[in-house]
């Protein structure tokens, strides 16, 4: 693999309380307040994540199993961390990664290529089933926001998908999910849309 994973070195666990410290909150109707911190599910890390990428890969190519990934990412990351600080990024992606994992079934897994996104790999799921988990996951997602120094802002979710077929790595499957999840983005998404309708879900354009 390329240059397409980052360097995040160690598995994570997601805890979606991260926020309640150093005068930050969150809010997801669908996550509960009361849920244990204790047991969460783990994030890959980048070397993980590609490790388990293509066994699912090759399990695809073996047994003709369908296959779909998703790229989730904030678009207002940066905004955030510049007006708030540089650790808001951090704890709101561990926050969207906890409210996640409650969209997906047991073996689905989660991992960080980069220290921005969350990739998820979806084994048996075809692309309208992947479309499906996808509409699904930016619903739930897109009603967090974060509440910083008494100010709550929306955080601005972009799905992107891609179907595994033959001819595709590992890397093709995340370089097409991150160009998807661009284009889920409007184009003002980094600048203050968060009043706005959320981005739509972004797919692969033709190849």
């Amino acid at each position: 693999m390329g240059s397409e994973w980052g360097r995040i070195p160690h598995e994570q666990n997601l805890n979606p309380h991260s926020l309640r410290h150093n005068g930050m909150a969150a809010s997801d109707p669908n996550l509960s307040s009361d849920q244990p911190t204790d047991g969460q599910p783990t994030v890959l890390s980048a070397p993980a994540l590609r490790e388990r990428l293509e066994e699912e890969i090759n399990r695809a190519g073996r047994h003709g199993i369908a296959l779909s990934c998703l790229l989730v990412t904030i678009g207002n990351l940066d905004e955030l961390s510049r007006e708030h600080g540089s650790e808001l990024p951090e704890q709101a992606l561990a926050y969207v990664g906890a409210a996640l994992q409650r969209q997906l079934r047991r073996f689905d897994r989660i991992g960080r290529p980069t220290d921005r996104e969350l990739f998820v790999v979806l084994p048996g799921a075809d692309g309208p089933r992947g479309e499906i988990v996808a509409r699904r996951v930016l619903d739930r997602l897109r009603t967090i926001k974060v509440e910083v120094d008494g100010t709550r802002r929306a955080l601005l979710i972009s799905v992107g998908l891609a179907a595994w077929r033959a001819d595709l790595s590992g890397e093709d499957l995340l370089a097409q999910t991150r160009a998807a999840a661009r284009r889920g983005l409007a184009p003002d998404g980094s600048s203050g849309i968060e009043a706005a309708s959320p981005p739509a879900l972004g797919r692969p354009g033709p190849s």
